[in-house]
Formats: structure tokens, C-alpha cells, sequence
């Protein structure tokens, strides 16, 4: 089995609906993600996928994110309270619809609210 990963950045607000302590109130992080991809097989010329475009795919969903509130997006609106934990299923579901194919899978990301907290949604293998 291979695997890439790689890293990415955006900055967002959100509030989180239903906690009780300061994070109830809207507040903003410098979230880091990272996105993992596994495959058993390398393509013609020795990857498991192109850094380039997964790169490119992943910035454009940061692009969707960046310097919003969360809370104001769907489905962060109403349907989901925009944790960390929903927001890495919410980028991964996003990525993998470009990326994913009979070859290479997005199967993990993690997404990190500060240095020292994550939160990592995977999919089964």
C-alpha cells in the first residue's frame, strides 16, 4: 500500500451550537489539514497520484473555507455544528470527489484547530 499526504492552511471563524464554555462564542483558528491518499498501485510513470493536482484540489476547497464564518456555510448552517470533526468529514467528502478513483483513495484527513488539537475523519479501506 502507498500513501501521500499532504498539508494545507486556511483561517476561519465558527461558534459551536450547544457547547457550554467559551467556545459557544464565535471565535477563529488557523486551521492546518492534512489529507492522506492510499492506493496499491503507482501509475505509469511512478506515482500514486500528482502532488500538483491533489495540491490544487485541496486549495479549492480551502478557498470554500477561508477567512469565513463557518457557521454561515452549509452545512455548517443548520444541518452540522461546524467542529473540527465535522469539518475534516466536510473536506474530505469534498476532496475525494476529485480525486478518488479506481486507483488512489483520499481515506484520511485530520484537521488541526491549534498545535496541540485535532480532530481526523477516516474512511474504511
Amino acid at each position: 500500500m502507498y500513501e501521500v499526504m499532504i498539508e494545507e492552511e486556511f483561517s476561519a471563524a465558527h461558534a459551536l451550537r450547544g457547547y457550554r464554555g467559551k467556545c459557544e462564542n464565535l471565535h477563529g483558528h488557523n486551521w492546518k489539514v492534512e489529507v492522506y491518499v492510499r492506493g496499491d498501485q503507482l501509475d505509469e510513470i511512478g506515482m500514486l497520484v500528482d502532488f500538483t493536482h491533489l495540491k490544487k484540489v485541496t486549495r479549492d476547497v480551502m478557498g470554500l473555507l477561508d477567512h469565513q464564518n463557518l457557521n454561515e456555510l452549509r452545512p455548517f448552517d443548520v444541518e452540522l455544528n461546524p467542529s473540527s470533526e465535522h469539518l475534516a468529514g466536510f473536506i474530505l467528502d469534498k476532496i475525494a470527489n476529485h480525486i478518488d478513483n479506481g486507483r488512489v483513495r483520499v481515506y484520511k484527513v485530520r484537521v488541526w484547530e491549534t498545535p496541540s488539537t485535532s480532530a481526523t475523519y477516516q474512511v474504511g479501506s
